[in-house]
């Protein structure tokens, strides 16, 4: 094997970033404090091409040195927009018809690993997309998600965990949940 150079990765231009079919799904960050976790989350968002990132509440907004750091531009590609607060930004999506899903340790929650097998057991699939609209809510570093946007959620998604801590940096958490997301849509494509 030889390690690829990066012109020769096939890359989206932003341009075709923009036109390119995008997976529907918006994340949604609840009070993220770290423009450096902000900004690799936008990093992580291009990557699988996700809908949208909605900043709310304390979250930092583009454009922002700190945020572009880890974005690597990610912050140009990735469509996002501002909230005062998370509640405001999942109301809005309920009312477009996304599913809500907070990303949260509490009790009920569905483990990611049954993700695919529990959110879609009462789906009528013959007048459902295989990934119907989803948005996925991430919260505060230290408090998490806030109970009210819980409270507003049609669920809850845990990371299964297997140390002694049970706790993850949130831009971790975030790939981690895309990527069981991006395997679910784009093996439908």
């Amino acid at each position: 094997m030889r390690k690829l150079k990066t012109i020769e990765i096939a890359r989206l231009t932003n341009e075709e970033f923009q036109k390119a079919e995008k997976m529907p799904l918006i994340v949604v960050l609840d009070n993220v404090r770290s423009l450096l976790n902000v900004g690799s989350i936008f990093r992580t968002a291009d990557a699988f091409r996700v809908e949208a990132v909605y900043l709310c509440g304390i979250t930092a907004t583009p454009p922002n040195s700190e945020i572009h750091k880890t974005a690597l531009g990610g912050e140009e590609s990735v469509h996002w927009e501002y909230f005062d607060t998370a509640d405001q930004a999942v109301n809005q999506l309920h009312s477009k018809g996304y599913r809500i899903f907070s990303i949260e340790q509490a009790e009920g929650a569905t483990m990611l690993d049954n993700y695919e097998k529990e959110t879609t057991k009462n789906v009528n699939t013959d007048n459902q997309p295989a990934f119907p609209p989803t948005a996925i809510v991430f919260g505060n570093e230290v408090k998490g998600v806030s109970q009210s946007v819980i409270d507003a959620s049609d669920g809850c998604l845990e990371i299964p965990q297997y140390g002694t801590k049970h706790s993850m940096n949130v831009a971790v958490s975030v790939g981690i949940v895309m990527w069981e997301m991006a395997k679910h849509y784009w093996k439908n494509r």
